[in-house]
């Protein structure tokens, strides 16, 4: 059995980052395990590649949930990494930092994490190329990429009909105000995707106390006592174990950090029991405070040429990609959500309440959340989205059986709110208004979903029902909190009635953040460093 003073588990966007830091002293030994393999792939690195890898089963989880009730009892479509640098690997890369009020909520329920103290962690793992910013950071190793020069001119004509219609343009949403329509800043650099992996382990090749185990998919945290004290794990076949001197430090993500405590025995008693799983510790709140972001898409066909044109000929895919290769730049340089931004529908709201999405592309005929990046329609055609911020439904994952090679339940409940179902309608009224704006106008031809024939209310509910997909934000299933009757993790992300254990990952958000969670998933690998560090001097 090896030995490790730190075994991280999951190399995703916040182990990545976590275990860069906790080995850059040289003077504790990190063993991290990888469940997925390298993420040295070109579809990987390509920033438009991530069409290729949505439903790769060689890097990603491909998780279904459970029937939702609210969505015509549909199993929605989870994607999520399983590779060096996890979800940062095969996601869209757009880099939203969240809301103020975001980590203010944090902080009430978890001192150490509201806006003064992320704030900062942010601006040192950043290098941001766009214009200066004071809170923006410039010399971290996550490369934030300033695409406004880069764009469809369709993208532009999106932030013209936004300023008509009162939404007026942000240029650095990521800035000291959040609000307005905008380009979309995502994590690239030289053109190439910076995943936390490529931006967090690939510069650290020649560091000695740093053991990097892909294919090695965790089983089970192993205990004495009521200490974790190191993990088994299968890899080639053969189960191995590894012993943490210091701690276990779970950064599987919101799925498989609460599936792997709850095959460990840490979990609700009566579910564990019935699996025949030894109880360790009883914890309710595991698997439990899911939410995720809703969407929902408008189609349009235009009038004028769109990148359905560029990328849907075998000629034009041709030529995207040889520009690509020659030079770095072009369509598939970028990601399809080349502009959106964050507004405030309710007055009384504390931030924004609807975040915004527009692709100048179109795939209606393809399943409801499946983006062929490479197959658009024939014909030109665009899309604008939506999702609200600040959902209030939540769900709840567990395990089905004692076997860690079987996915967990996931039970997602979506629009179980009155709230959710009446910001959904919301955003596609303000999607209509916005299409309807002269800058837009005068290039839709049609709506082609929901289409022209669903006007009511009950209509367009109808149609979200139908229609609606996750946007690949899953979080909080190990809330973070003071209170150990309501989460999983203190302030501190040790896991309650344990020792020797934390989580370190999306899954410790108290609540879902305001936009995309790549950017706020690294943050809380980076903060986690310094907690552990400091801990380990005490």
């Amino acid at each position: 059995m090896q030995q490790f003073d730190y075994v991280i588990v999951g190399a995703g966007s916040a182990g990545s980052a976590l275990a860069n830091r906790l080995s850059e002293s040289g003077q504790f030994t990190v063993l991290l395990l990888e469940a997925g393999g390298s993420d040295k792939k070109f579809w990987i690195q390509m920033p438009l590649g991530y069409g290729k890898v949505f439903h790769d089963p060689s890097v990603n989880w491909r998780y279904m949930t459970e029937a939702e009730p609210n969505l015509n009892n549909q199993s929605i479509y989870w994607p999520r990494g399983k590779v060096l640098g996890g979800s940062s690997s095969i996601n869209a890369m757009v880099w939203v930092r969240g809301h103020k009020r975001d980590y203010d909520e944090w902080g009430s329920v978890a001192p150490g994490w509201n806006w003064d103290a992320v704030q900062k962690i942010f601006q040192r793992m950043e290098s941001w190329d766009g214009p200066t910013n004071v809170i923006r950071g410039t010399n971290g190793p996550q490369a934030v990429h300033d695409v406004s020069h880069d764009v469809h001119p369709l993208t532009r004509s999106y932030l013209k009909a936004a300023t008509e219609v009162g939404i007026k343009t942000n240029l650095d949403y990521n800035g000291s105000n959040m609000e307005g329509a905008t380009c979309y800043q995502i994590s690239t650099k030289g053109g190439i995707r910076a995943s936390a992996a490529r931006s967090y382990l690939w510069p650290l090749k020649k560091r000695r106390n740093l053991n990097i185990q892909t294919k090695a998919h965790a089983t089970r945290i192993l205990f004495e006592g009521k200490r974790a004290v190191g993990v088994e794990y299968l890899q080639n076949g053969q189960t191995k174990t590894a012993r943490a001197l210091g701690e276990v430090i779970l950064s599987g993500g919101a799925i498989n950090s609460p599936q792997l405590l709850q095959l460990s025995g840490i979990g609700q008693g009566a579910l564990l029991q019935h699996h025949n799983i030894d109880v360790v510790h009883e914890s309710n709140h595991v698997g439990k405070n899911l939410q995720d972001h809703l969407g929902s898409d408008n189609h349009y066909r235009a009038r004028v040429p769109t990148l359905n044109q560029e990328l849907q000929p075998m000629l034009g895919k041709l030529k995207a990609g040889l520009q690509y290769i020659l030079t770095r730049k072009g369509p598939l340089s970028l990601s399809l959500n080349q502009g959106g931004g964050f507004v405030q529908l309710d007055p009384d709201a504390s931030g924004p309440d609807l975040q915004l999405y527009f692709s100048p592309v179109s795939y209606t005929r393809a399943p409801v959340g499946v983006r062929p990046l490479m197959n658009p329609d024939p014909f030109p055609g665009f899309l604008m989205g939506f999702n609200p911020c600040k959902p209030t439904s939540t769900g709840h994952l567990q395990i089905c059986s004692d076997d860690p090679m079987e996915p967990p339940k996931i039970y997602s409940n979506y629009l179980d709110t009155e709230y959710d179902k009446k910001m959904m309608l919301k955003g596609v009224h303000l999607i209509r208004r916005i299409a309807n704006a002269p800058a837009l106008q005068s290039i839709i031809e049609t709506e082609l979903t929901p289409g022209s024939d669903v006007k009511s209310d009950t209509e367009i509910a109808k149609y979200i029902s139908q229609k609606s997909w996750s946007v690949f934000h899953p979080c909080s299933t190990c809330r973070m909190g003071s209170d150990p009757n309501m989460s999983v993790v203190d302030p501190r992300l040790r896991v309650y009635g344990v020792d020797g254990l934390r989580v370190v990952d999306a899954s410790i958000f108290p609540t879902i953040p305001t936009g995309n969670i790549n950017a706020p998933s690294i943050m809380v690998g980076e903060r986690a460093s310094d907690i552990i560090l400091q801990d380990a001097k005490n």
